[in-house]
């Protein structure tokens, strides 16, 4: 059974960095063996978007985020590790490499 990720990136303006992210997030999460989501939300709205049923089935959860993201509360009672988008763009293996010995 593969491992499961999910995860939010979003900014105010919502155009190169909040792609950069999750692009990045994808390709670390992959690389280390997890099957995975990401939720954009930016200047063009929600893309991706997150069911309920995917967060509770999540072995980890981020938020690469530089506002509050909409619809927040889906992610209420679960486990949420909070980085910035730059965290998520420079170095999105390391930061689910150290989530991972944190768990």
């Amino acid at each position: 059974m593969s491992k499961k990720l999910v995860a939010l990136c979003a900014c105010p303006m919502g155009l190169a960095h909040t792609f950069m992210a999750a692009q990045a997030i994808s390709k670390a999460a992959s690389e280390l063996g997890y099957e995975a989501k990401v939720e954009t939300q930016g200047a063009d709205g929600t893309q991706n978007e997150l069911t309920v049923k995917e967060i509770r089935e999540a072995d980890l959860i981020i938020h690469a985020i530089a506002i509050t993201p909409m619809d927040v509360e889906r992610f209420d009672n679960v486990e949420v590790y909070e980085i910035t988008l730059q965290e998520a763009i420079k170095d999105a293996k390391g930061v689910i490499q150290r989530i991972e010995a944190e768990k």
